[in-house]
């Protein structure tokens, strides 16, 4: 997760990102049931602003998991987001997921899916052999590790997160599935901070359920 859940006002862009080709746009919701459970999710997401400091626009998603309706929503919208991405024969083998939130849904999602879970972590919290990424912070480098084994030659990959802000972690762990000789599908995540256009910096398909542009109603 990548400067996450921070990000300024809505009315002051980060301008210092340069225009680069696109991936492909979330997909719309192909059926009444992920619309509805998008709304719901939607209405139930906070903004904190001024938080963590003054100029800064938080989105917390831990309502999503403080109430098992939520939750259960909140799971069938991501696993209805990936089988209208991928359809039913190109589901992921393994779900990655990123320190810190993406553990909060990576592994019921894997569940639900039928596939594998994988973390991604900050350098030296795995034990055994790893592979090693780095990314840009905004005070510097910081790095992601995988366990060597964790995915197989081939295997299909989904990449989730909580948030994609800049995109630098997600494109760390990308890499580090490539290492591995993983089949990246694509990237998920719960929210999405357009402005920042983080996706433009992932070289697979970017789906996200919800954006931080839209006005709340």
């Amino acid at each position: 997760m990548d400067s996450t859940s921070a990000h300024p006002p809505h009315d002051r862009p980060d301008a210092t990102e340069a225009p680069q080709k696109r991936h492909p746009a979330s997909s719309p919701a192909s059926s009444p049931e992920l619309a509805d459970l998008r709304m719901r999710l939607h209405r139930s997401r906070r903004q904190y602003p001024d938080f963590p400091s003054p100029g800064i626009l938080f989105e917390d998603i831990l309502p999503f998991f403080a109430d098992p309706l939520l939750h259960r929503s909140l799971i069938r919208a991501l696993e209805l987001q990936v089988t209208d991405s991928y359809g039913q024969k190109q589901t992921p083998d393994v779900v990655v997921a990123l320190e810190a939130r993406g553990f909060l849904f990576g592994p019921s999602l894997a569940l639900k899916l039928g596939a594998g879970f994988v973390p991604v972590r900050k350098q030296g919290k795995l034990p055994g052999a790893t592979e090693t990424a780095a990314f840009e912070k905004e005070y510097g480098k910081d790095f992601f590790q995988i366990q060597s084994d964790g995915i197989k030659p081939g295997q299909r990959v989904l990449i989730v997160d909580d948030i994609i802000a800049t995109g630098g972690s997600a494109a760390a762990a990308g890499s580090l599935v490539k290492k591995l000789g993983g089949t990246l599908l694509g990237y998920l995540f719960i929210l999405e901070l357009d402005f920042l256009k983080g996706r433009e910096k992932l070289d697979a398909p970017v789906n996200t359920l919800l954006s931080s542009q839209e006005e709340r109603s």
